[in-house]
């Protein structure tokens, strides 16, 4: 039962990061629409971070249905992808404006951070789990 619910969690989540990607490359399109030819790879392809982030592995977890991450974890992951995200979109604006800053690594540093914490909580709640069951087979026979 708990499975379920989180399965259920993890389809939204998924489903979420699937509208995040196509607005990013939507943005892209408009975006660059007017920039007068001006374009910026970090804009161009800011979309593939939150399908490869989170879609891909969140599609192939649903199917899967073992070890599915608790909302906790996916609140971390999902943060950690669209602080990176939102980073390659400011990149490509400033890109595209003509002008270089150095602070918009504290984006990639910070999503980096969130994504890596969200898999080292998820890999806790897995060693967590199988302890538990261990101990409950024991105490069994």
């Amino acid at each position: 039962m708990c499975t379920s619910k989180n399965n259920k969690q993890l389809q939204k989540h998924l489903i979420g990061s699937i509208i995040a990607a196509l607005f990013c490359a939507l943005f892209a399109a408009v975006y660059e629409s007017y920039s007068f030819g001006v374009y910026s790879y970090f804009m161009l392809f800011a979309f593939v971070i939150p399908l490869l982030g989170c879609s891909l592995p969140y599609s192939i977890l649903v199917f899967i249905e073992k070890n599915i991450p608790g909302i906790n974890v996916l609140r971390l992951w999902n943060s950690g992808i669209a602080t990176l995200t939102v980073g390659s979109i400011i990149q490509g604006v400033i890109e595209i404006y003509g002008t270089t800053n150095q602070l918009t690594m504290i984006y990639a540093i910070a999503g980096c951070g969130l994504w890596i914490s969200g898999w080292i909580l998820w890999l806790m709640q897995g060693r967590k789990i199988r302890s538990s069951e261990k101990h409950s087979l024991s105490n069994a026979e």
